[in-house]
Order: structure tokens, then sequence, then C-alpha cells
């Protein structure tokens, strides 16, 4: 009798309060916007279903962290492997609002979901582990103004190469080894943020090509063919907050046009490699810049999720875009 109670329980359960059993969710980092607009971080802009962000954001912990692995941190805030050897036990992943400090906590607050955002009162702290066990790699939950998208990023300098994680969920999901994800549509792995400024753009599309025809694992034809991808979600709501005066930013407010940021974008390309052409059909790069619809930060602020990926991660119809979590996604607020 006792058993059944329970598995009606569940059934009556929200989608993020089964998963609560599983794997609690971090804090919103409220620093981490601030930190975002003075220097670059990489991490994760995941899509999910609207109203679903709790349950994205603790599947997207659950994936993340089987293939992360445990990190420390030194007094710089450089994160650095304790051991080396990838190890995919399941742990916790948290940050604490002030700090990187986990306490015991459990569930405040309503269970209504506001979209887009996971109230400050109704969260998960992280649970305490043992003092004698390394520490977790850190991630920042960071706030967003726009609804079915969650961020998380890496406060520390040194951090884990997020396309190769990515990669990897994918060999695993093709190889069946993980379960198609419920609640999260699409993972982008962000490489490096900048201001939305022509400079900044320029100089970390260049930064990042230049990686990308370095690695030796990337075989490329001559000339490269590469493609440029800018997603302005949140687009809207970052027009709403942008001034009527905006001379002294004009350059900034400009490049939320597209075609500017191509244009820009793909001379920052050429720029690196002289050889290259556009090929929209069959990139073998693809530079795709994400608008972060970020959450208490200057009205006049706007920053970009910047990455160069390999043509195995991209999907180029409708239009390029980072591939799909699950082939057979029917969303209208996912990355399509």
């Amino acid at each position: 009798m006792a058993e059944k109670e329970e598995v009606d329980e569940e059934k009556e359960m929200k989608p993020w309060e089964q998963h609560s059993k599983i794997i609690s969710i971090p804090r919103f980092d409220y620093n981490a916007p601030s930190s975002i607009l003075q220097r670059s971080h990489s991490g994760f802009l995941i899509t999910s279903t609207i109203k679903r962000e709790k349950s994205a954001t603790k599947e997207a912990i659950s994936i993340l962290h089987q293939y992360i692995g445990p990190y420390k941190s030194d007094s710089s805030g450089s994160l650095e492997s304790p051991d080396g050897n990838g190890d995919t036990k399941r742990r916790k992943i948290c940050t604490d609002e002030i700090g990187d400090k986990c306490g015991d906590g459990v569930e405040s607050g309503g269970t209504k979901e506001e979209a887009g955002s996971l109230p400050k009162d109704d969260c998960l702290s992280c649970e305490k582990t043992d003092t004698n066990a390394e520490r977790d790699h850190v991630m920042s939950l960071v706030k967003l103004t726009k609804s079915g998208l969650v961020l998380l990023t890496f406060p520390g300098v040194n951090s884990p190469d997020t396309v190769n994680i990515v990669a990897n969920i994918f060999q695993s999901l093709d190889s069946g080894s993980l379960k198609s994800p419920l609640w999260c549509h699409r993972i982008f792995p962000i490489q490096a943020t900048c201001n939305l400024k022509e400079r900044d753009l320029q100089a970390t599309v260049s930064n990042l090509v230049l990686q990308f025809v370095n690695d030796k694992q990337n075989k490329l034809s001559q000339p490269v063919k590469f493609a440029v991808g800018y997603n302005r979600r949140g687009f809207e709501e970052t027009r709403m907050k942008v001034p009527k005066d905006t001379s002294k930013d004009s350059d900034q407010f400009a490049l939320l046009d597209r075609d500017k940021c191509f244009s820009i974008v793909a001379a920052a390309v050429k720029d690196v490699v002289s050889d290259s052409a556009v090929d929209l059909k069959s990139p073998e790069l693809s530079v795709l810049v994400e608008l972060l619809p970020l959450s208490r930060v200057p009205n006049e602020s706007l920053v970009v999720a910047v990455s160069v990926l390999p043509k195995n991660l991209v999907s180029t119809k409708p239009r390029l875009c980072i591939r799909a979590l699950v082939s057979d996604t029917k969303t209208k607020n996912g990355m399509t």
C-alpha cells in the first residue's frame, strides 16, 4: 500500500520535482552577469521547453557532469583536474550566489515556475560534500530574461573544452549509451563571450578560428568552407532596453543587425584564413554567435557567446545552428 501511495505521489509531482530526487540545482549566481561583462567566459547555453527550465537545468547538470568530471579550484579561481582521469562519477555541481560554498538546503517558496527563470526563493542549494573529497568543477547558473533558455558558465579562467564535451555527448547519444533527454533540446557549447562591439567580436572570432585551423584533428580543404550563424533570442527584450539616444554606442547597437554582424564575422575569418569561402550547405567550420539576454546588467550592455564548430556538431537546415540532442525534437522555442 505504501509503495502504491509513493507511485501516485510521483505521478502528481511536477517534472522538476521528480528530478530533485536525483540531483539538485544550484542557486543563481547573481555575480555572474557582471563578471561576464568584464571578461570572457565559457560554458553552455541550453534551450528547453518554456516553463520547464528547472527540469532542463537538472537534466543538463546530470548529463554534463558525466563528461566534465571532478575538478578543484585554486586560490586564483582557476580550475584544475585533481587526478586527470576523467572520473564520471555522478556528483553535485553547485555555486552559491555569494560564493562557492555549498550548504544544506531544502526547497522553499511555491511550486509555480516563472517562465524563463528560476525564482530566487524557489531553488535547491547543494548538499554538503565530504570535506576530504575533491570539490567538483564549479559552474554558475546565470539568470536570463528570456524563457526557454538555461545558461551555465565556468567562473574560472581555465575551463574544460566545451566543444569536446558536447561532441562526446552526441557520440554517446548516437551509440545509445546515453538516454535521450526529455527537457533539453540543444546544448550550445560556449567557447568565449564578449561585448557586442566590432573590435571585441573581431578579436574573439579571430582567436577561435585560429585555434580551430591550428588543431591538427580538423582536416580542412582549400579553400576553407565556412558559414556564420547569428541568433538574437531575446532581441525584442534587448531592443526595449536600448535607450533612445544611442549615439555613443552606435557601433554596439548596429551589430544587432544581422547583415552587419555577418560581415564583421566573415571579415575576421578571412583575416585568419585568406583562402576561405562562404558555404552555407556544407561548411567545414561554422562560427555561431548567440546574443545572451543577461539579467541584471546595464541597459546598454550587450553580450554574445561565440563558438567555432566542426561540421559534425551543426545542422544547416532550415538554418545554421547547433545540432538538436534529439533528432525529432519539435519545438517552436528551441534553437531552430
